[in-house]
């Protein structure tokens, strides 16, 4: 069983000026982390709900940029006019709040699933 019945995490990341990926940091993310976190304590989910900063989810074109699990919702574009709604609808009621859904094609490609079958994942023979 989790700690938490659930992780936000806030994209925080910090490029150089310029850079043709974006920045969260740089659209107001550290701020909007903070919010986040305080929100989630007010409405009384300390201990319940985790708030994090995070390094680049690859996501930072259409930052700021967050992502909530076990949910896997994506959001981009988050200000801090959004913050009493995500914890309110997100965190509280598990509603996705659809107008800030991260569109699939700019979300980082899922992981490939483990392989199941031991064999797949066994060491080659040494003595071959």
């Amino acid at each position: 069983m989790s700690r938490f019945r659930c992780h936000m995490f806030v994209c925080i990341n910090r490029r150089d000026e310029g850079n043709p990926k974006g920045c969260c940091a740089s659209k107001g993310s550290e701020a909007i982390a903070a919010a986040l976190k305080v929100a989630a304590y007010d409405r009384g989910l300390k201990g319940i709900v985790r708030v994090n900063k995070a390094g680049c989810l690859d996501a930072c074109g259409a930052g700021p940029a967050a992502v909530i699990y076990p949910l896997n919702v994506w959001y981009r574009g988050i200000t801090l006019t959004d913050v009493d709604e995500i914890v309110e609808r997100t965190l509280v009621q598990g509603e996705i709040v659809e107008r800030l859904v991260l569109p699939t094609a700019l979300a980082p490609a899922p992981m490939n699933p483990a392989p199941t079958d031991p064999e797949s994942v066994r060491p080659p023979d040494a003595s071959s």
